[in-house]
């Protein structure tokens, strides 16, 4: 079962948080263990893979980004590997990140990786750059404006795909889809680039 079947809940990306919340509740106290401590085992089993279930669901449906890659993951799409998560194995294992630089970043992206290793060159040295790290927080405050960007396109395209659900139409939900990928992948080196200005800076 999936998270949205699991709270009978059609798959839309625009969601009354407060009602969720509500339901998450209700479901909560129906699956809790301690109505089950006196049943079978297999019974006691079952609740608990259901709470576990409901916990991940509501984790998941709750947060409108986790929402929107959970249903894209539904509809058969693998998001490229730009989490921290993704980054701090390549780091560990020392192997390269898959990582698509969107083409109308490629300028600014490759100014600011040559300003990042002087910062750190500068950092090991223990030497402080003024100029050079007044030059990365314009950097880091245009990605962010980047990112506000990149939000306000994507809530355009959380209506744009529910009313293609309403209306049934599969291409307005394959565009949505395909912009939605497109845009998530963006926010998503954005925030990499951020969180990276940000270790040099030691922010």
């Amino acid at each position: 079962m999936d998270y949205f079947s699991f709270f009978s809940l059609p798959r839309k990306l625009t969601l009354d948080v407060v009602a969720l919340e509500k339901q998450f509740y209700v479901l909560s106290r129906k699956l809790h263990p301690d109505r089950f401590a006196s049943k079978p085992l297999a019974e006691q089993e079952a609740a608990l893979a259901q709470s576990s279930l409901l916990n991940d669901a509501y984790r998941t449906l709750k947060d409108p980004i986790l929402r929107t890659q959970y249903l894209l993951t539904l509809e058969g799409v693998e998001l490229e590997e730009q989490s921290k998560a993704a980054t701090d194995a390549a780091r560990a294992s020392g192997e390269q990140k898959k990582q698509i630089v969107p083409p109308e970043l490629l300028e600014e992206v490759f100014e600011l990786n040559m300003q990042l290793q002087e910062m750190r060159a500068a950092n090991k040295m223990g030497e402080d750059e003024p100029e050079l790290r007044r030059d990365l927080m314009t950097a880091k405050d245009a990605f962010d404006a980047k990112m506000v960007e990149t939000q306000a396109e994507l809530e355009e395209l959380w209506t744009t795909w529910d009313s293609g659900v309403d209306a049934g139409n599969e291409t307005v939900k394959t565009r949505a889809r395909d912009a939605m990928v497109v845009l998530l992948n963006k926010r998503s080196y954005l925030r990499n680039l951020v969180r990276d200005v940000n270790e040099a800076l030691g922010l």
